[in-house]
């Protein structure tokens, strides 16, 4: 569990930050430079090398570079396209919001959800827009029918908020919820479907499981699980916050029933939207949280049924997903890893450095853990913020610890060698007495 709270950590870093100065955005300079990157060719690790190909797209980004953000994994930033769509939607909305929102703007919603689901491989009428990856989670933890005495497996290291939500379950209706101990970092993905199949008893009702694990970037053989699974009648339930747009992949490829994400991390969509998918013939059983009329009980917007709700920030998702494929996204992949590998690689060559994330391809990306021994995690992010304006993510598991690093496609290789300069005088000479 997370011993350093959300909360207290924005506080420390908001305080020395009394105003920012908002960069301008020149719309053609920035379709000068998607045009530059989307005609770029080459092998994706060619390309992750390449600084004249990420040059424009670090520009595309409004971000505050007296600072380095290395804590793309809690939210990321939006491009400037991303921001100036939104407002102008938002503006649009405000001219007369029960005609302009509710007639015009939100009917437009459909063409969002056709592209994600043309995006990322599925049906649009199993894809549904949601404000974050929690959302959907709990759109699916809540929606099934358990019943006392009806199991619930996960491992230790999922999500806090989803053991929370299960937990509540527990304290509401009886149910139990199981988790268990993997590997860190895990390099063998039938040893992971192994740990799951061997926890299942027959009382287990559902799997709940992450794509990629927020703690340490492991990647899990959701495929490998879910069929497994679906053998024993189980379904799961995938948590893919830090995976989609993160790394190449397509929804099809998992054959999951259900499936969230949160929009506004690795795709750089604004802040507040998430993706739901539930596939098809799941939908009827499956309860949203907030009522809908039984008219939509096979209808995948019934999990939209929120109330009143903005629609610049979902129709700017669609500027989001162009400018992620103007990238491509074979070669954002491997520009996470390049990044990654930089630091990290340099930082193993010290003996008190602990990498709990794996560095093969198949198992991580760009978000990578690493501890410093004898140095508390929490003291090194303080530091880091305080002397040397560089933000991550204290982490303290019962079987781990370390700092999160989590660069995105706007960190430059500076920034990545800044971090690592002052991460080796840590090693070498210990945090400064304060």
């Amino acid at each position: 569990m997370q011993t350093y709270s959300r909360r207290r950590f924005l506080g420390a870093i908001g305080r020395p930050a009394a105003a920012f100065a908002v960069a301008t955005f020149d719309p053609e300079v920035m379709k000068n430079a998607l045009t530059a990157i989307s005609a770029r060719k080459g092998k994706p690790e060619d390309i992750a090398a390449d600084e004249s190909y990420w040059y424009p797209v670090q520009q595309a980004y409004t971000v505050d570079r007296s600072l380095v953000n290395l804590n793309n994994g809690g939210v990321s930033p939006s491009p400037a396209v991303v921001q100036d769509s939104m407002k102008r939607y938002l503006d649009y909305s405000n001219a007369a919001p029960v005609y302009t929102m509710w007639h015009i703007l939100e009917p437009q919603r459909e063409g969002v959800r056709k592209r994600l689901a043309r995006a990322f491989g599925c049906d649009p009428e199993e894809v549904a827009l949601t404000r974050n990856a929690s959302e959907g989670l709990e759109i699916c933890q809540l929606g099934l029918d358990l019943k006392t005495g009806d199991e619930i497996l996960t491992t230790n290291q999922d999500y806090p908020r989803m053991i929370t939500t299960f937990k509540q379950r527990e304290r509401r209706e009886g149910l139990v919820l199981k988790e268990f101990s993997i590997p860190v970092p895990a390099e063998k993905p039938q040893e992971i479907v192994e740990l799951f199949e061997r926890n299942i008893t027959r009382k287990t009702k559902v799997i709940l499981m992450c794509h990629m694990i927020n703690l340490t970037g492991q990647i899990l053989p959701v495929k490998e699980v879910v069929a497994m699974a679906r053998q024993r009648g189980i379904p799961v339930i995938v948590d893919g916050a830090h995976a989609l747009a993160h790394f190449d992949f397509r929804l099809s490829d998992l054959n999951c029933d259900y499936y969230a994400t949160s929009l506004h991390k690795w795709l750089c969509a604004p802040h507040g939207t998430g993706l739901l998918y539930v596939r098809r013939d799941k939908i009827a059983d499956l309860w949203p949280m907030m009522a809908a009329p039984e008219t939509m009980d096979d209808d995948i917007r019934k999990y939209e049924e929120i109330g009143t709700h903005p629609a610049a920030n979902y129709l700017a998702i669609a500027d989001a997903l162009t400018f992620h494929q103007g990238i491509g996204a074979a070669n954002k992949e491997a520009r996470m890893r390049y990044l990654r590998d930089r630091w990290a690689k340099r930082l193993l060559k010290h003996n008190r450095v602990r990498l709990h994330t794996s560095l093969k391809p198949r198992f991580a990306c760009g978000l990578a853990t690493v501890q410093v021994e004898g140095i508390d995690p929490e003291q090194l992010t303080d530091y880091l913020w305080k002397k040397h304006r560089i933000i991550v993510t204290p982490l303290k598991h019962p079987e781990f610890e370390g700092i999160r690093v989590t660069p995105n496609v706007y960190t430059t290789l500076d920034e990545i060698d800044r971090f690592s300069d002052i991460m080796e005088t840590v090693i070498k000479k210990g945090l400064p007495e304060s």
